[in-house]
């Protein structure tokens, strides 16, 4: 479950989380090393910086990108120091910034640690500078034994994958999700047949499960299919026009294709003749769902619906 989850969040911030088009990211390494786009590299004498390139991508950029803010005292040219303390310094706390800003727009984060965010050499290098303040008297009282978490270099890496996991849900609920609107919610419901459905309730206390946003996409997945079953399927050549259903949630009442099809087809009636005619309207087996999956990825194809889903 977790990786099929991981493998869909990795498509969808590749395709969308980036100005200026795709960007490849992998959870969690490309998201701990792109930190920052210029690098203080030591010589003998002195410093120097080392432009890691414009095209090198941070997650400061992502967040900018999705929600049009910068986060507080954090530039996206912004470098890190060269002193090996100071920059896990700097690290931790750019980190603690954006974890505590994406909290301030909503997520939920409480388990996520600055820490967990950093590369493996990175959070070792942090144990050793928190390990050396609580060793001086004068820091004990502002650093207790509850901050300081160690773990073993295994545990460290899944538990870095899941949180980097946790941030990029996060970031999606926050910017992207709660741009779904209810503005025409009324005129979803207006439909005779709709009448007769039991509604879905948009208050935030309706549902454990879902979000009052996620509950006006299955508003809006309810409206479609309703208004469409019999037009898209009334020349059905395997079966006859589909039921009506109450769709409550995301995963078992899309799985046959027909919800999916229907809401395309009210944006792209064509696709009907073309491809949704040949679909089970009431399938029972498995090769029978995957006959109406096959149709409608191809469907979404034809239309230049290229978002990498799989069949």
């Amino acid at each position: 479950f977790f990786q099929k989850t991981l493998t869909a969040i990795k498509n969808w911030f590749t395709l969308f989380g980036w100005s200026k088009g795709q960007n490849p990211i992998s959870v969690p390494y490309s998201l701990r090393r792109d930190v920052c786009k210029v690098q203080m590299t030591s010589s003998q004498e002195t410093g120097f910086k080392q432009n890691l390139g414009k095209d090198t991508k941070t997650v400061y950029d992502m967040v900018f990108h999705l929600s049009g803010q910068l986060l507080p005292g954090i530039t996206l040219s912004k470098s890190l120091p060269l002193d090996p303390v100071e920059r896990i310094l700097q690290l931790h706390w750019q980190h603690s910034t954006l974890l505590a800003f994406l909290k301030s727009q909503g997520a939920y984060l409480p388990h996520v640690m600055p820490e967990f965010l950093l590369e493996p050499d990175d959070y070792k290098q942090w144990i050793k500078v928190q390990t050396a303040l609580k060793v001086d008297r004068k820091n004990s009282d502002i650093l207790s034994d509850k901050h300081l978490l160690i773990l073993e270099d295994s545990i460290f890496e899944t538990m870095s994958k899941r949180a980097w996991t946790d941030v990029l849900l996060q970031i999606y609920k926050v910017f992207v999700l709660t741009r779904v609107s209810s503005h025409n919610i009324t005129d979803h419901l207006s439909l005779e047949s709709m009448q007769k459905m039991p509604r879905i309730k948009s208050e935030p206390l309706s549902s454990n499960i879902y979000s009052p946003y996620e509950r006006t996409i299955l508003t809006w997945l309810n409206k479609h299919y309703e208004k469409n079953r019999k037009t898209v399927w009334k020349d059905c050549q395997k079966g006859g026009v589909p039921p009506m259903r109450w769709i409550v949630n995301f995963d078992r009442d899309l799985l046959d294709g027909l919800v999916l099809a229907a809401q395309l087809a009210a944006y792209c009636p064509y696709l009907i003749a073309t491809h949704f005619v040949r679909m089970y309207t009431n399938p029972k087996s498995h090769e029978q769902f995957l006959h109406n999956c096959l149709i409608l990825v191809n469907a979404m194809r034809a239309v230049s619906l290229a978002i990498d889903i799989k069949v």
